[in-house]
């Protein structure tokens, strides 16, 4: 069985053989040089080298020019990159390879996925492949029974859809119905949900929270901020991993198991009795500067009966060692849901695997083992960072690269392969959303901001 991410792969292969004011332009400046393996913990991997990011031109076809690219755009990308914008479409979300090598886009404001058709001249012409849905917005392929199967998930429900030669060829199947959407209504509602699928065809899919630490979450019925998964007959409908705020990212790691990246709660109270930020005792407080880099975004494996913490623990990189480091952090407890630990024992729960910058806002994650993609960036994964709404300054949106540690079976912490998407004043022009592999060595990055779809050729 060819499973969920790996279809792009497979195909690609095969086809193509502090409290602080809004700072000024300096502050929201990207990194120039960062380290793929700067927090290594252990194992085989490419040796550790710095990434020198430089300014590359983004490239726009006539016929795909319109704001935001009526005015010169460049990108923060490794030297000897390129990248050019290969289609656009609005609200452009999650991406996927169909088995004839068409990319799939899903469209959750408008209800629709759209197909985009690669063309001669370097584009791609779109063709409305869905209609009428509620909040599309994960896909992924799988074989069933030797045919193929393309798996949607609304806000709503699970579907699958029979695919043929020619797309779809048959009914809509609804795998899993009544799921939580608007209802309850909350201060954060998430509504829109991820999937992949594993190689024995089990779907795996996110059930966001309604709230930003609000622990009523986790005693609703049906659930949220759990990981879900449902066998393809639609039997089986199990809660896999609890506590997981917004797991928008799901993807298949090189060992088979399914990992997420979550977007963590937003202003975060301090969780010490100590001083900080001018407080003599600050816990409970809400400081921004304890804010803008607490706590990180997560990026864990989906292991039954887990849980990630929310909303009563918080990893927290000031506790690690060394400090700040983001590989193996541990929880501490939140000071407003979970003062003293008296609801959940932290110190309890296994350490976050690997941390991203608080407020990055991870979406779309893809493992890029057995793509055409050169090494060492096939070693690794990608993730689609949005970038924050409540930083000062904000985190900038970008794409992610983790190198996966074969001999761990884990990602190492994440450095920065492209960025630019962000304005001096702190603006945003761009902000991506998934990233997949595809024809030509190339990676597909998708932006609901600039509605568009870039198409970045890396080099080694």
């Amino acid at each position: 069985m060819i499973t969920a991410r790996l279809v792009a792969t497979t195909f690609a292969a095969v086809a193509l053989a502090g409290a602080c004011s809004v700072g000024s332009a300096a502050q929201y400046a990207d990194s120039a040089t960062v380290s793929p393996h700067a927090f290594v913990t252990g194992g085989a991997g490419p040796a550790a080298r710095a990434v020198k990011l430089t300014t590359v031109h983004l490239v726009v076809p006539k016929s795909e020019v319109g704001a935001p690219f009526n005015t010169r755009r460049n990108l923060r990308m490794p030297r000897g990159w390129t990248a050019r914008v290969w289609a656009r479409l609005p609200d452009a979300r999650m991406e996927a390879w169909t088995p004839g090598g068409d990319l799939l886009v899903s469209q959750p404001d408008m209800g629709q996925i759209t197909e985009l058709v690669p063309d001669k001249h370097g584009t791609a012409r779109p063709h409305t492949l869905l209609s009428g849905l509620t909040e599309p917005q994960g896909m992924a392929f799988a074989k069933v029974a030797g045919r193929w199967v393309l798996y949607v998930a609304e806000s709503t429900e699970i579907d699958s859809y029979p695919w043929g030669a020619h797309g779809i060829n048959g009914a809509r199947k609804v795998l899993v119905s009544n799921l939580p959407d608007t209802d309850p209504s909350g201060d954060d509602v998430h509504r829109v949900k991820d999937l992949a699928v594993t190689s024995n065809g089990t779907i795996y899919f996110g059930v966001g929270s309604s709230s930003n630490a609000n622990p009523d979450d986790l005693t609703m019925k049906p659930p949220r901020a759990v990981i879900m998964s449902v066998r393809p007959n639609g039997t089986h409908l199990t809660v896999v991993e609890r506590g997981v705020r917004n797991g928008e990212g799901l993807a298949l790691a090189p060992n088979g198991v399914v990992w997420t990246a979550v977007n963590n709660r937003d202003n975060i109270p301090y969780p010490f009795h100590r001083a900080y930020g001018g407080y003599t005792d600050a816990f409970g407080q809400v400081i921004q500067s304890y804010v803008n880099n607490h706590p990180p975004d997560e990026v864990a494996p989906v292991v039954a009966g887990r849980n990630l913490g929310w909303p009563y623990c918080n990893p927290d990189q000031d506790k690690n060692h060394p400090r700040g480091s983001l590989a193996n952090i541990p929880f501490v407890a939140d000071s407003l849901t979970n003062p003293g630990g008296a609801n959940l024992n932290c110190a309890r729960l296994p350490r976050l695997n690997v941390g991203l910058p608080a407020h990055s806002a991870p979406l779309g994650m893809s493992f890029l083992e057995r793509s055409t993609i050169p090494a060492p960036w096939s070693g690794g994964a990608v993730i689609g960072a949005h970038g924050s709404w409540n930083r000062v300054p904000p985190r900038s949106p970008a794409v992610l690269w983790l190198a996966w540690n074969s001999s761990r079976h884990t990602l190492e912490p994440a450095i920065t392969i492209i960025s630019g998407f962000q304005n001096a004043n702190g603006t945003r022009w761009g902000r991506p959303v998934d990233v997949v592999p595809g024809p030509g060595r190339a990676l597909y990055v998708s932006d609901d901001t600039a509605s568009a779809i870039y198409r970045v050729v890396p080099v080694r």
